[in-house]
């Protein structure tokens, strides 16, 4: 299957995909040089063929979402799953970081007796491994990463029933910015930016320049007698002056409070008060085109501790009238000036702290009531690190990209990723949404993109990428959504069908915990592979916990096998054990305990994985627990309009029932639908159910 059916589309199938009528001729001859031969090959290699050769980004997406699904007429998706958009190759393959360490690592008997030689094959295994074995797989892990620990730990994992109580990296200190900033070659780029009038200017830090900048503030802000463990807070843009505060801030033993920049001032004043922030770092103003947002002025409505206060372009002046016990960006600076000369290439010496102290203070979403208040340690960059390393395939020298903010747990996600691999953090000051961060991304060539679904569907209704040349690119990434297929094919198909490595997880987890890697094949929107090291296991409704592993498709909530590296174990403002842990079932044969996550994932026919949404959104319905995750599945699934409806809402309405009734739950009745243009969501691009609930709430009471 695959070569007739391609061999038989004829010119109108073409043309009716925007095609030009001079275009049709040549690429139906072209189709048909690659195809003659071919019909031996399956329908992957088939696939491989045409988006290799005959698909370009320029071509209209009508042409390619016709070819794939052409492809793959006849594909057995219940014995196969969902058929992938990406084949790996095994000259792509053999260069992937995971073959890489593959070829280095020595393993185990069970890994010397069982490789097979074969990469894709292997993964498995070595994933495996890495969850048996942390003693043997993690040294080697923070091998690659060049962690260097300023003492040595007595082994990887002292290991508890309770998983709150386990000890990773236990008698060990380390400073995890130091390690981030201690690279091979000072000269190379660490961060390239570029301003939003113009996209194409890039300019670079050295890794050099960049440690030179983290260790002034450093010295700074131990000159205003901030002890080691002091909360300091952010609440400003991702730039180059914050990449260097919040890596001195760490040197420093401080811990970073994370505040995004469009939250109001009582929000602001939650969290400053949750952490029990000393100080703040923040700007005036937020530049949007040419609107000037006020920041500073929230921070202060806020009732902020002082703070220290960047203008919104560098260089310029203040433009804040600032309370006592303020100071300027500068006047900070000077309080501590940077060494030079040969003095500065004896930097102090960075914070010596244990592996669990927290070196960061993020908040979740806070979509449903106060956030939680998590806490990264020294350690939980470690995992970052290693996921870059195995799933992104993030390499020395190259150029990672992810508009996001330090905020959100993608900010040091970001910067750790990157840094920790030997590569660059690409920097866009502006809107991620139009042309001119298309055009950034080509001009800094970047090599990892990271996206978020809402953003892609943005990009493709606009045809605002449109002629960029994304030929760099090597990965691209999607978190903090459920991608929609088609979507995640358009990015795949604008990148020349790069791999688009889906990541789902938590600031609780530091990463993820389901993933992808450049070695394995991937379908749109699905997930092949657990986050190395992490073990996770789906709650049927009935029945007992299903491991990764068990080949039966399923589908329940999802739990993360505990602990593991880049997991939370404290809440600053909750029982984390009563959060996470208590009523949780325990792995099988009781070998691990399971923490609680409230993803809902499926496990699909040839083990791949989809997410369904959350299972902790829930709702009785007339005595009868469920979950919007479950109601919208059983939506979107079968109403074709659920996801663009027609103005006719009892339309919908009553299609929509129709499709609950029998795909769920017959007594479960639709009262009401209204139509939206799009769903609020928060900076970390969560749906802000708390928002559509007060607005359903105000329109009934106007009734």
């Amino acid at each position: 299957m695959g070569v007739p059916e391609l061999m038989a589309l004829g010119f109108d199938d073409l043309l009716a995909c925007k095609m030009t009528a001079q275009d049709v001729g040549p690429l139906m001859l072209a189709m048909k040089e690659i195809l003659e031969g071919s019909q031996a090959l399956d329908q992957k290699q088939v696939w491989r063929l045409i988006s290799k050769h005959i698909l370009r980004p320029d071509l209209p997406f009508e042409l390619h979402s016709l070819l794939f699904k052409t492809t793959y007429q006849g594909w057995d998706a219940a014995r196969l799953g969902p058929p992938p958009s990406w084949v790996s190759d095994e000259d792509g393959v053999s260069r992937s970081n995971i073959a890489r360490f593959m070829r280095q690592w020595k393993g185990n008997e069970l890994w010397r007796r069982m490789r097979t030689g074969r990469v894709a094959e292997d993964w498995p295994l070595l994933h495996r491994i890495s969850v048996e074995d942390p003693e043997l797989f993690w040294p080697a892990m923070l091998a690659q990463l060049s962690i260097r620990f300023q003492q040595a730990p007595s082994r990887v994992l002292a290991p508890h029933r309770d998983p709150d109580t386990a000890t990773w990296f236990p008698d060990a200190r380390l400073n995890i910015a130091e390690c981030a900033l201690s690279g091979r070659d000072p000269d190379r780029p660490a961060l390239v930016w570029a301003d939003e009038a113009s996209p194409e200017d890039v300019r670079t830090v050295t890794l050099g320049e960049l440690s030179r900048r983290a260790w002034h503030v450093c010295a700074a802000i131990r000159a205003a007698g901030h002890a080691p463990g002091a909360a300091i807070a952010m609440d400003m843009l991702l730039t180059a002056d914050a990449v260097a505060i919040y890596l001195g801030i760490v040197l420093a033993g401080c811990v970073v409070v994370s505040i995004a920049d469009s939250f109001s001032a009582p929000e602001i004043a939650s969290r400053l008060r949750i952490a029990k922030a000393a100080a703040i770092f923040t700007q005036d103003h937020v530049l949007r085109g040419e609107r000037r947002l006020p920041l500073f002025a929230r921070v202060a409505e806020a009732g902020a501790p002082p703070a220290v206060v960047l203008p919104a372009r560098a260089g310029d002046a203040v433009a804040a009238k600032l309370r006592p016990g303020d100071v300027t960006w500068r006047a900070f600076l000077e309080s501590a000036p940077a060494p030079a000369g040969a003095a500065a290439l004896r930097a102090p010496r960075a914070h010596a702290a244990a592996p669990d102290a927290p070196s960061n203070v993020l908040f979740s979403s806070g979509t449903t009531g106060e956030p939680k208040a998590i806490a990264f340690t020294h350690a939980t960059p470690l995992r970052a690190g290693a996921d870059a390393f195995m799933h992104q395939d993030v390499r020395a020298g190259d150029v990672v990209c992810w508009p996001t903010s330090l905020g959100w747990m993608m900010g040091p996600w970001l910067l750790y990723a990157a840094l920790l691999n030997d590569a660059a953090v690409a920097l866009f000051h502006g809107a991620p949404t139009g042309r001119a961060f298309g055009r950034f991304v080509a001009a800094a060539r970047v090599t990892t993109l990271g996206t978020v679904p809402s953003l892609v569907k943005a990009w493709r209704s606009s045809g605002c990428m449109a002629g960029l040349d994304w030929s760099a690119l090597r990965t691209l990434s999607s978190t903090g959504e459920s991608s929609a297929p088609e979507d995640s094919l358009w990015l795949s198909a604008r990148a020349g069908y790069k791999p688009v490595i889906e990541y789902c997880g938590g600031t609780e987890l530091g990463g993820a915990y389901l993933t992808g890697t450049v070695v394995q094949d991937q379908a749109p929107s699905t997930f092949s592979t657990p986050s190395i090291g992490t073990q996770i296991a789906l709650l049927p409704r009935a029945g007992a916990p299903s491991p990764h592993g068990d080949p039966a498709p399923v589908a329940g909530e999802v739990a993360v096998a505990a602990p593991g590296i880049g997991q939370s174990q404290t809440l600053l403002n909750r029982d984390h054990a009563a959060t996470y842990l208590h009523g949780m079932p325990r792995g099988p044969r009781d070998r691990y305990a399971l923490r609680r996550h409230g993803d809902e994932i499926e496990r699909l026919p040839g083990g791949l994985y989809r997410a369904l949404g959350r299972a902790d959104d829930t709702m009785n319905l007339g005595g009868i627990k469920t979950s919007s995750a479950e109601l919208e599945r059983a939506v979107t699934a079968h109403v074709p309009a659920a996801r663009a409806a027609p103005p006719a809402t009892s339309e919908l309405a009553a299609a929509a029932g129709r499709a609950i009734a029998k795909h769920l739950n017959p007594l479960f009745k639709v009262h009401r639908v209204i139509v939206r243009p799009a769903l609020p969501r928060n900076a970390a691009n969560k749906v802000m159910r708390r928002v559509l609930r007060d607005e359903l709430m105000a329109s009934q009471a106007k009734l």
